[in-house]
C-alpha cells in the first residue's frame, strides 16, 4: 500500500470519526462469508457503518482528530472492524443479538456519549444505555409529574373544595 493510499484511507477514517458521534471496535474475525454478509446487511439495516480497519491507521486516524487514549490505542490488537453509529446503543442491541448465533463480534471498546468504555463485559451495559435526550425526556417527565397533580387536584372535587374556601373567604373580606 502506497504512503497516497494510506493517506487517504486515513483521512477517511478522521471524516466518519467527526461525523459520527458514537464508535464501537469489534473483532469479526473467524466469521465466515455468510455471516459477515448478513452482519453487514444488519449494520445497514440499523444504518450503522461497518468498516475493516487496520489497527495502525485506525489509530492515526483518532490521532489526527486528538482521540487518542492510551485504553483504546492497547485494544487495537488483531483483527479490528469499527462500527460507527448517530445512535449510541444501537450497535452494542446489534452485536448482542447477533451473538445468538454466533461467538462474535467480540467487543474490544466502545465511545458512547463521550465515554470510553473497554472490553466485551461491558456489552449488557451499553445495551441499556440511555441516551442524553431519552435522559432530558425522562427529566422532564419527572418535572412534569407535580404539576399535573396539583393541576388534576384542582379540577376534580378537591379543587371544588378550595374554590368554595376561597369564596368564603372573600365573604368575610368583604
Amino acid at each position: 500500500m502506497t504512503r497516497e493510499e494510506k493517506t487517504t484511507i486515513i483521512n477517511s477514517l478522521a471524516e466518519q470519526l467527526k461525523a459520527y458521534p458514537h464508535f464501537y471496535i469489534t473483532d469479526i474475525s473467524d466469521l465466515n462469508a455468510e455471516q459477515t454478509a448478513k452482519l453487514r446487511r444488519m449494520c445497514f439495516e440499523q444504518q450503522i457503518s461497518l468498516v475493516v480497519v487496520k489497527n495502525t491507521l485506525f489509530e492515526k486516524a483518532l490521532e489526527k482528530n486528538g482521540e487518542v487514549d492510551a485504553q483504546l490505542a492497547g485494544v487495537l490488537k488483531g483483527s479490528s472492524s469499527v462500527m460507527f453509529s448517530h445512535t449510541g446503543k444501537a450497535p452494542a442491541v446489534l452485536i448482542k443479538k447477533f451473538r445468538e448465533n454466533s461467538p462474535k463480534p467480540i467487543l474490544k471498546a466502545a465511545y458512547v456519549e463521550e465515554c470510553l468504555y473497554v472490553g466485551d463485559n461491558m456489552l449488557s451495559e451499553l445495551v441499556n444505555i440511555k441516551s442524553k435526550e431519552e435522559l432530558v425526556g425522562d427529566i422532564i417527565m419527572l418535572l412534569q409529574s407535580p404539576a399535573k397533580n396539583v393541576i388534576s387536584a384542582l379540577q376534580g372535587s378537591a379543587g371544588q373544595k378550595i374554590a368554595g374556601v376561597v369564596k368564603a373567604l372573600e365573604e368575610r373580606g368583604a
